[in-house]
């Protein structure tokens, strides 16, 4: 009796793999994978997510000629710093010489004919680090920290001033 209950087990499990398996190989067949290619779909979904990457491209293009805008829209330079938008703030470290890390957007650099530096925005502080790798005689690297609360001519002063 109990190899007659294995056999009917074993079938029964054999029909179930079987079925399971056509099924799935059904699925990945070359006329199921056809029905649902992109020309099934109405064509307006792709016209609007054409038109959405249209813009993104336009305001990346549209960066640069704002930069200027930004300059003109800076708050006077003896207000503190956190009272400056990102985009000023941004604009303004462009206006300097710096220019920004492609790996973090936070970080920006700067090359002086004495000196090389790294320059972080944090949550709190704006961190200016001096690079011993760059012109210079620095023994180590120098890194000095300004509130957002001074302001921008101060800060300005400072960083440019040099390790």
């Amino acid at each position: 009796m109990e190899t007659s209950m294995v056999s009917s087990i074993s079938s029964s499990c054999s029909t179930r793999f079987n079925i399971i398996n056509s099924y799935l190989s059904s699925l990945f067949s070359p006329s199921f994978t056809n029905s649902f290619s992109p020309i099934s779909f109405p064509s307006s979904n792709f016209s609007t997510h054409r038109r959405i990457r249209r813009n993104r491209r336009t305001l990346i293009l549209s960066k640069s000629a704002t930069q200027d805008e930004w300059l003109k829209s800076l708050p006077d330079k003896k207000k503190p710093l956190y009272s400056h938008s990102l985009p000023c703030i941004e604009a303004w470290l462009k206006q300097l010489g710096f220019f920004q890390s492609n790996d973090d957007r936070a970080v920006w650099f700067i090359e002086k004919p004495d000196w090389h530096a790294k320059l972080s925005l944090d949550v709190t502080d704006l961190y200016i680090r001096y690079l011993k790798s760059g012109p210079g005689n620095l023994d180590k690297d120098m890194e000095r920290r300004f509130s957002y609360a001074l302001s921008r001519e101060d800060i300005e002063n400072a960083i440019l001033g040099g390790p």
